[in-house]
């Protein structure tokens, strides 16, 4: 399938129009952001690893029921997807503290969250994606109480297939980051699941293994997500 009009650009990927109007290709960049993409850079291959990454993982979730939008994995940096209105809300599940939840709350690094802990932002650049409650929800109408009830027990069934598909492969899922799309009344995973939107801890070193050695500038970049994309397809 060819690629058509550019629709949409972003951090990390370009969506690219197709004949079919329900169905668009997402191409996966190289390019590495952090801190609301005050800090740029590039990662090698990162737009293969995550794309090969994203099909393997939306395709486990598909066996185990949950909706997506992944359609077909067309080329290495390729994906072909459903065409979906994205909700403005970013969902974070948290199994672990860091990052900024430890800022927020001066939690102890690394605390295991018993039960997840789910939090949401608003997905909106300018204003750095800030976090946001189901009040601020209705008071933006990103969307109605139906939606938001939605978007946490589908976060939590994800997470609930996630943690130990990667504990089997000797990785900690801290936390993640998930975006949904609607289509006709029903909530549409979207977006992607790899080291940029996730927080990955080797189970017996404790070695990050996402982006955070980016934002840190803890180096062996190409390195580490190489090795998740191994462990991920293995």
């Amino acid at each position: 399938m060819e690629q058509g009009t550019l629709l949409y650009e972003g951090k990390a990927k370009k969506v690219f129009a197709t004949p079919d109007p329900d169905q668009v290709i997402q191409y996966f960049k190289d390019d590495a952001t952090a801190f609301n993409a005050e800090k740029r850079g590039t990662i090698f291959n990162k737009g293969i690893v995550n794309n090969t990454i994203s099909a393997r993982l939306f395709q486990l979730l598909e066996e185990k029921g949950v909706a997506t939008h992944f359609l077909e994995q067309l080329s290495d940096r390729e994906m072909r997807t459903k065409h979906l209105k994205i909700i403005q809300i970013e969902v974070v599940v948290r199994n672990r503290a860091t990052g900024s939840l430890v800022k927020r709350l001066g939690l102890e690094e690394g605390l295991e969250l018993d039960p997840p802990l789910v939090e949401f932002f608003y997905k909106h650049d300018p204003l750095g994606d800030p976090l946001i409650t189901e009040d601020h929800i209705r008071l933006l109408k990103l969307a109605n109480d139906a939606q938001v009830a939605g978007l946490r027990q589908a976060a939590l069934h994800i997470n609930g297939i996630l943690a130990p598909f990667f504990k089997d492969k000797g990785m900690l899922l801290v936390d993640f980051k998930l975006e949904f799309g609607d289509s006709n009344g029903q909530l549409i995973l979207a977006d992607e699941i790899s080291p940029d939107t996730c927080r990955f801890w080797d189970i017996q070193t404790g070695e990050r293994l996402d982006k955070d050695r980016f934002r840190k500038d803890l180096g062996r970049l190409e390195e580490t997500y190489q090795e998740v994309l191994k462990r991920v397809c293995s």
